[in-house]
């Protein structure tokens, strides 16, 4: 399948109950469960809904991922990255980034002895 075909079709699948090409949008906040502690794949939108999950499997199936994560906003993917690192890491970032990253990095992080050098990358 060529790029542009794959970007249009990878992973969506008609909808079960209508039949819509389409992905429905699931606008709730909250789901029903079976029981307490018991749910069918969500219970809470800002933990997982069906319409994000559709978006992820959609991304990971373009880059031939086996898994694909969205975020509410770039700082959550951002901080999601640096939750990886260990004291005494060096990141190495654009002198160019958003202003709430660096003042993450210089006002917050750098008291988990991580260690940030700015680099211009507009070369």
């Amino acid at each position: 399948m060529k790029f542009d075909t794959k970007v249009i079709h990878a992973a969506i699948k008609p909808d079960p109950n209508t039949g819509s090409i389409l992905p429905p949008l699931h606008q709730t906040a909250t789901y029903v469960l079976e029981e307490v502690g018991k749910d069918k794949g969500f219970d809470y939108t800002r933990s997982a809904n069906p319409t994000r999950q559709m978006m992820e499997d959609h991304l990971a199936a373009i880059d031939n991922g086996k898994y694909g994560i969205a975020f509410a906003s770039g700082m959550a993917a951002v901080d999601s990255c640096l939750k990886l690192l260990k004291a005494g890491d060096h990141v190495i970032c654009s002198d160019d980034v958003y202003g709430g990253v660096s003042r993450h990095f210089n006002q917050i992080l750098v008291n988990y002895d991580l260690h940030f050098t700015y680099v211009d990358t507009s070369f």
